[in-house]
């Protein structure tokens, strides 16, 4: 049942319930209205879908495409630097995030046998040394230092790299292009720019890889006769993109959500077993990657709505993972919370590939720095710290730590 609220113009994007909480806005709208019409910028009227049950089915149903060539994409919040689109965007080769079965279905098929939940296991030892590596370089600092640069983003960026075969060497200039690419109101000719350069250097690579293939997940897809060079770089800036971005981003929100809520991370230090838990509440309160879209390619019925054929739906993950009707107590983080059910990884044929890996990371990251520095904590005021709004990936741009003394 939905009560009269206004519908909204353009998405809620004030972060005003505290730096972990969904927008008041966009909290209000779930209570009242689950599946709401929201006006966009452009004047397009779609849909912002926040209740739980609603989100999945959106996520589930595939006639909720994924795709952005079969109609204008609409941006439901102000991008000052980006024009609005007036035609369909061309698709991507080897994108497959941006595509629907059976193309989905081919591309992600290739990449299946190199996530599997045992070959991700056979990882871990491997995953933490790199972890304990990186810590030993923290740990020979001088505090403050930021956790972001120190610690959240090289763990994550070593290990894509090591799995991908990008060499190690290269990270700085790809991490800084795609910071720029994921800044929501970037100037259009930067944006492209930095994507032009992520993609021209990928294309040296698997052209490489193609000819002398090694032992790594770009090589192995290089084998692949059936697979254009095109494809190859659209599947390789995806992994790279998506396999540090969001690891990092929940590594350092993730402390600076512990840290901001010390009987949750004395819970944790008192009981280890309690990682795992930890790592899916951690997700599931966060939701770092939050805002999706999708084309509807029919008129669809949702949550007693009529969702019109045409339509762009957007669908907010954290108002999902903060539904009081799935998750009790929604907006406080209980470490020992059975949070599995969560959408911060997707739901249906797009969850994400990638998520065992992004588990054994944040358990590994996680254990080991709050091991390593028994006590840390933050080096400003937690009102200082800058949040990630401008980023269609959610965290922190820094955050400075100290601490008085480290274990081995």
């Amino acid at each position: 049942m939905t009560r009269t609220v206004p519908v909204p113009n353009g998405l809620p994007m004030d972060r005003d319930a505290g730096p972990f909480d969904p927008p008041r806005d966009i909290t209000r709208l779930r209570e009242a209205r689950p599946v709401s019409p929201l006006i966009f910028p452009d004047g397009h009227q779609g849909w912002l879908v926040t209740g739980y049950d609603a989100v999945r089915k959106v996520m589930a149903d595939t006639r909720f495409s994924s795709r952005q060539d079969i109609g204008i994409v609409h941006v439901p919040y102000e991008t000052p630097g980006i024009p609005a689109a007036t035609e369909p965007s061309p698709q991507i080769p080897g994108l497959f995030i941006a595509m629907d079965p059976p193309e989905h279905t081919r591309l992600r098929r290739k990449l299946i046998g190199a996530f599997t939940v045992k070959r991700m296991k056979q990882l871990e030892e491997h995953i933490i040394e790199i972890t304990e590596r990186q810590l030993d370089e923290m740990a020979r600092l001088t505090p403050p230092v930021d956790l972001v640069a120190h610690f959240a983003l090289p763990v994550p960026s070593l290990v894509i790299c090591e799995l991908l075969g990008v060499p190690y060497a290269d990270r700085q200039t790809f991490q800084t292009n795609s910071a720029k690419f994921l800044i929501k109101d970037q100037e259009l000719d930067e944006k492209m720019a930095a994507y032009g350069a992520m993609t021209t250097y990928l294309a040296g690579l698997v052209t490489a890889k193609r000819a002398e293939p090694g032992d790594d997940i770009l090589s192995d897809l290089a084998r692949h006769d059936d697979l254009t060079i095109e494809e190859l770089i659209g599947v390789a800036f995806l992994l790279l993109l998506a396999g540090h971005e969001t690891t990092a981003n929940m590594l350092a929100l993730g402390t600076f959500a512990l840290l901001e809520h010390p009987d949750q991370l004395a819970a944790l230090r008192a009981e280890p077993d309690l990682f795992p838990d930890a790592v899916e509440e951690l997700m599931r309160y966060l939701s770092v990657a939050d805002i999706f879209y999708r084309y509807a390619t029919e008129d669809i019925e949702l949550g007693g709505e009529t969702i019109p054929e045409g339509s762009t739906v957007v669908v907010s993950l954290l108002a999902a993972n903060h539904d009081p009707q799935r998750f009790d107590d929604p907006d406080t983080l209980d470490i020992g919370r059975k949070a599995r059910g969560h959408l911060s990884f997707g739901h249906g044929v797009h969850q994400c590939l990638g998520q065992q890996l992004a588990r054994i990371e944040m358990r590994a990251g996680f254990a080991g720095l709050l091991n390593r520095f028994p006590t840390l904590e933050l080096a400003v005021p937690a009102g200082e710290v800058r949040l990630r709004t401008d980023m269609n990936i959610y965290g922190v741009h820094e955050l400075p730590v100290t601490w008085t003394g480290t274990t081995r």
